[in-house]
């Protein structure tokens, strides 16, 4: 997705809704609609929501819904959930261990049952089941939101706003800097990491300001 679906994707994450709108608000495409319906629900506003949310199903198309309302094979899910090409009864185990949770999650909305060859979802009363897709379809897609911003961060300030380990964040870092995606300046604890500004685009507006008087 553009970087500006992905900025209000960060503000919402950070229960800012307002900051979110503030990027899509005059937009009209289907993930644009869905994050402003987010944001509407977010300040209370569940009429505007529903009727955004509404529009961004339609705008998805009947595709989000992926298996639905067939089941899903559990070594789809497994190959998905744990990106291993062979698995054994410990993945299966912690397959049934996240079914459980995603059961939890969805237990006002929705029942995940067991099939012979999977899972399957069955919405409580709605007719239909869309799926919103993550803002950046990307391993580090949460990193990638918070360094939309267009503001530096330190490793360190990354790893804690994550809450995850210094290292695994340095790692990912330095796989989306071989990738091309984001830069560094600084060495040390001066260093500082931010997104590549976008081609034709300067990362700083220079506006003339008054002169000097005398």
């Amino acid at each position: 997705m553009d970087s500006l679906i992905t900025a209000a994707a960060q503000a919402l994450a950070g229960g800012n809704p307002i900051g979110a709108l503030k990027w899509v608000a005059l937009r009209n495409d289907a993930p644009a609609l869905a994050l402003r319906g987010i944001a509407m629900a977010q300040l209370g506003d569940f009429d505007r929501a529903k009727a955004l949310l509404r529009k961004a199903a339609r705008a998805f198309g009947p595709k989000l819904g992926e298996a639905w309302p067939a089941d899903v094979p559990r070594s789809t899910l497994l190959a998905r959930a744990f990106r291993a090409k062979y698995t054994n009864e410990l993945h299966r185990a912690r397959l049934r261990v996240e079914v459980g949770r995603v059961r939890f999650k969805l237990r006002t909305l929705a029942d995940v049952s067991a099939t012979t060859r999977g899972f399957a979802l069955a919405p409580r009363r709605a007719r239909r089941v869309v799926v919103l897709a993550p803002p950046v379809e990307d391993p580090h897609a949460s990193l990638l939101a918070f360094l939309a911003d267009g503001e530096s961060w330190s490793s360190s300030a990354l790893s804690l706003a994550m809450g995850a380990s210094a290292r695994n964040v340095q790692r990912a870092l330095d796989a989306l800097a071989s990738a091309g995606k984001v830069q560094s300046y600084g060495r040390g604890r001066a260093q500082r990491w931010v997104t590549r500004p976008l081609p034709g685009f300067t990362t700083t507006l220079l506006l003339p300001g008054p002169l000097p008087s005398g």
